[in-house]
Parts: structure tokens; sequence; C-alpha cells
């Protein structure tokens, strides 16, 4: 909570800086409180005022991002550093003060606008809009407050006084409800996102799928709430109706998007803006992409190689689906910037090497680049994410999935899915081949074509054929694309006869095993692992896992899963598995920070802490 307001926001958007096209104005010089939201400018410098904490270093553009929420069972920090991100934080943690400090000023900020807006003579609809996209980050910051630390003050007046801020913690039930109010009413008043035009600005999708998300976490941990189902569903379903979002065909595109500033609104529904990258006294930098992403040199982007993959989730990967070696590398940048592709891991130890991938430095486009600090946006809301909110509610509501529910399902895995070859059968193995033969596919969808070796047996017969193309973007390079099988031909060798046939990936292989689909626990618990296949590095795995009530459970399993991957090989990861062994009842929960009870003495300190 900011500690005593003594002066209006006027006074505090004095420094913020430019966040690409939308935080793009800084007022120059002092304006007194009294002088202060006179003009529709005003208004709008003190509207960028509120997003610009959620979008900072301390929260979105790196802490959130990749501190608070990165340590779950789809990754861990691989050093042994105190802190969040290895489950080793107390009261006093500065990474979560700042946390706490940046949401409350945005709240304060947005208090002093809704108290304020009528004060210049305006557009009313322009008006309208401005104060939904308050109300709406107002709401957006306590649901970031009450879903890491619980009861938190509520505070819906501009805190002016010393006395201000002295207020006792509201309860759950009580900061969902506010939370409710101020979303509903936003949606009514916000721009559709058509008209806005790109991702990094409030719009009524963003506000329609946030209310999904809002309404599940209802449903679940701790509130349970499950009348909320039908809410969640309800608003997902007016994201998924608006015909202006569609899924990107291409799941690496969405990624490419957020490092090269470029927008699509049919996919990316919300995005924290993150301008520059602290050259040229461009500050609004963030750590997306080297934080979490694949060590780099200079010409790449240097990284920090903290975090890495468990086996976990590179084992929840089926065979076909494209986006494991989009999240998970497949190579490794070699020092002169070239890609050095990585062999397939051969058992689980060897899985735990990899690092993420889904953001991308090399793809960045604000230059020069620099060491640790990126620009790359960050995905708060995409259309996938609220097909699978939908996908959940409808289950829950239904007692079992619904066919709707079961094809917005779907349609997020077949997205995913690759067109290339799938298996290859050697029909005859042929006779007389002193050397191993050439194997040629015939040419696949956009240059895509498989590239493969044979083997040869003792007896000079070709016995297999092994794909063997570039690994660099996983299954489109190595297996191709194609709209039928291709045509096989071997030839040279010495021999003769041989000959193969190959099978290919459909978007049939993309649909939820029919197990999976009979009844409603099965149905929850494919979906759980699918929001962890499609949604990883995105800051919603551990809320995810809270909220059904599985983090210790899963952390857990996880923890015994690493123990057994490295029993031959303890180190590094016997200070790995740490963070797993850390998490208790606590951690549900983060404390509220000590400077914080320490200026408001009606507080009181999670359970545990």
């Amino acid at each position: 909570m900011k500690q005593i307001t003594y002066f209006f926001l006027a006074v505090a958007v004095l420094s913020i800086s430019a966040c690409q096209k939308f935080l793009d104005k800084e007022p120059k010089g002092f304006i007194s409180p009294e002088n202060y939201y006179q003009t529709e400018e005003h208004l709008n410098l003190a509207l960028n005022g509120i997003y610009s904490p959620l979008y900072s270093r301390n929260v979105y553009a790196h802490v959130y991002s990749s501190r608070m929420n990165m340590m779950a069972d789809e990754g861990l920090h691989a050093r042994d550093e105190p802190g969040m991100r290895t489950n080793n934080h107390d009261t006093g943690d500065p990474e979560l003060a700042t946390f706490w400090r940046e949401l409350y000023t945005s709240i304060d900020r947005a208090n002093s606008l809704l108290a304020n807006i009528n004060k210049p003579a305006m557009d009313e609809n322009k008006r309208n809009v401005i104060r939904g996209e308050a109300l709406f980050l107002r709401a957006y910051c306590y649901f970031l407050l009450v879903q890491n630390f619980g009861p938190v003050p509520l505070l819906t007046t501009p805190t002016v006084s010393p006395e201000g801020s002295q207020v006792k913690q509201s309860s759950i039930a009580e900061v969902y409800s506010q939370i409710l109010t101020d979303m509903e009413t936003s949606e009514s008043l916000v721009l559709p996102i058509q008209t806005v035009g790109f991702g990094g600005r409030v719009n009524k999708s963003a506000v329609r799928g946030i209310l999904a998300r809002v309404n599940l976490y209802m449903a679940g941990y701790p509130l349970k709430n499950t009348s909320r189902y039908a809410e969640a569903s309800k608003w997902a379903k007016m994201v998924m109706d608006d015909p202006i979002h569609q899924l990107n065909p291409d799941y690496a595109d969405i990624f490419i998007n957020y490092s090269a500033d470029k927008y699509d609104v049919r996919e990316s529904i919300w995005e924290a803006e993150i301008y520059g990258n602290n050259s040229n006294s461009n500050g609004r930098f963030g750590n997306i992409g080297s934080s979490i992403g694949i060590p780099g040199t200079a010409a790449i982007g240097v990284t920090y190689n903290f975090i890495r993959p468990t086996a976990k989730l590179y084992n929840k990967y089926e065979d076909g689906d494209m986006r494991k070696d989009w999240n998970i590398t497949t190579f490794n940048y070699a020092s002169n910037g070239t890609k050095a592709i990585l062999a397939i891991p051969a058992n689980n130890t060897l899985k735990y090497a990899r690092y993420p991938a889904k953001f991308r430095r090399e793809f960045e486009v604000v230059l020069p680049k620099q060491s640790y600090n990126t620009p790359i946006n960050f995905p708060i809301l995409r259309l996938s994410d609220v097909m699978l909110m939908y996908a959940e509610a409808e289950n829950e509501v239904n007692n079992g999935p619904t066919p709707s529910a079961i094809e917005a399902l779907n349609k997020v895995r077949r997205r995913a899915w690759s067109t290339g070859v799938k298996e290859i059968r050697i029909v005859n193995g042929g006779s007389g081949y002193t050397t191993v033969p050439t194997v040629t596919f015939s040419a696949g969808i956009g240059g895509n074509t498989a590239i493969g070796t044979a083997t040869r047996s003792t007896a000079n017969t070709v016995t297999g054929i092994t794909l063997t193309g570039e690994q660099l973007h996983g299954y489109q390079f190595t297996r191709g694309s194609y709209s039928t099988a291709p045509t096989i031909t071997i030839t040279g060798g010495g021999g003769t006869g041989a000959t193969a046939i190959a099978t290919i990936f459909t978007p049939a292989d993309a649909a939820v095993p029919a197990a999976f689909t009979s009844t409603k626990a099965a149905f929850l618990g494919f979906l759980q692992n699918e929001r962890m296949r499609e949604l990883n590095w995105e800051a919603l795995r551990k809320p995810d896992l809270i909220r059904w009530g599985i983090f210790i459970a899963e952390m857990k399993q996880t923890l015994e899963m690493m123990k057994a991957d490295h029993a031959n090989a303890p180190l590094p990861a016997v200070w790995w598995w740490s963070t797993y062994e850390r998490v208790t009842e606590r951690h549900l929960l983060y404390p509220i920070p000590t400077h914080e009870i320490a200026l408001n003495q009606k507080l009181v300190q999670n359970p545990g802490w």
C-alpha cells in the first residue's frame, strides 16, 4: 500500500515514461493539484499513470512474470539464491514489497482520477472510456492482490491524509465483490478492441476475458463459489463469439510479435507494453526474453540463464504437438550467434538442461540490444486462454464436457499440431546396399520438406529411416508439412528394391482422446495438462494450481520426479529441488510485506508468516 499520500496523483504522473504507442506522453514541469484534472489531456495523462506501474519491472515486466509465478511445476530457478524464485523468501523480501507498492500506487492513481473525472468540460463518450479503463485497472490490481495475498485493504477513494493509511483488510469475498462491480461497469464503457487497434490498452474483449478469469478464481480455492462457473462461461463465450477474434494459425508467430513490437488483436487481447531497453534513456524496459529465455550472445541478446524447464513439462507434450519445440529449446546459440542444434534428450535428466524458448531475443527490433534489458511485451490475456477457460467452465456447469467445450479445446490443439511425417514403414528392405542409400521425400507445403537418413543392416538391406532434418523450429522442419503423405524415394548405395511409405499427422490426431471426454474429472485432468502445454511461461501455472487446490501436491510430485531423474547425478539438482522441498501451506499466499505492516497497524499477517 502507498504509505501516506500527501499529494494528488498530478504530481506523481510527472515522471511517467513513454511506453510504445500508448503511454507516449509525458507532462513537463510542475502542475499543482488545484490546477490538475482540468482538461481532457490531464485525464489521459492521469490514466497513463495508472497503467505505468502495472507494466513496470516491479510487476509484469519482471517480478510477477519471472519471480513470483514461474516457479511452479513447469520450471525452476537454476541457481541457489534466496527470494520468491526459490520459495525462499520472507516478509521482508524487497521484490515482494515493490510488487505490493506498485499495485497500490496504481489503485491510488485510479481513485484520484475517478474522484476528479467530472472536472473538465469534454465529450462525455471520451470521459466514459477513461472512467471504464480506470475502473478496470483498479479492479485488476485488486485481483492480483487478492489472489496473491488474500485479504487486503480495499480502498476506493484517494488517500490524502496519514489517517487514511490505517485501513484493515477486507475479506477475500468483499474484495472480489468490488472487482466484479468495477469490471462489469467497465465492460459497458471501454472501447471495442477493433477500435483500440492494439493489445496494450484495456478494451471490451480484455474486460470480458478477465471477467471469465476472475469468476474461475472465485469458483476455485479459496472461495470455492461454484456458482461463478456459469459466469465464467458466459464472459468467455462473449469473447469467442466476437468475429474479430481468431487463433493465430502459427503458434510461434504469437511470440515473435511480442518481440517485434507487432500487434495481433485476433489472438493477443491484452498485453503488457514494455518500452525500450535502457539505451538512450529509454527506461521502461523489462526482462522478458532474458529472465525467461535462451542463453545468447551480445548479437542475439544476453540473458540471465536462470530458468530451466522441468522434465514434467517436457513430457506433457504428445507426439505431433509443435508447441514443445517452440516453448523448450531445441538449440543453443553459439558464440558467433549461429544456432547449434541439440540432440534429442536420451533421458529425463538431460531434459532439465534446456531453457524456456517462448520469448526469443533474436526477434527484437529495438537497437542496439542491451544485456538483460528487453523491450519484449508480455501476454496478459490470449484467445487460447479464453477458450480453455470456457471449456473448463462448461465442464463444471454441466457436470461433464459439452460438445462446445470439447470443440473449444480441440481448436487450441489443432492449431498446435504438425502436418508433417508421423511414421515411416519399410515395405521392402531391398538388397545389395553396400553403403547407406539416399532418402528423398517429395516436396511439402511452403518449402518444408522432411529429411531423413536410412539405416543399413549387415545383410545390406534397408531396415529403417530416421528423420534427421533441421530442428531449429521443430516439427515443421524435421518432418515437413504436407496435405497428403509424401512419396519416399530410396536411391544409391549400390542396392535396389528398397521401398517405404509414410503417414502424416492430421487434424484428427489433435482431438482430445475419447477416454478424456467421458467424465467431468477426466476432462478436467486433461484440460489442466493442456493449459500447461499452451500457456507455460505466461505466469499462469502457479495461480492455476492454487485455484484447483492441487499446488502443494503437484509441487511434491514434481520434487519426487526430479529426485528420481537425478538419482545418479545429484549435483547441482540437490539445491534445484530445494525450491520444491520448501513448499508448505503458507505458500498458498505471499506474506504481507513487513514495511506495510509497520505503516498500517491494522494489517494482520497471513498464516505461517
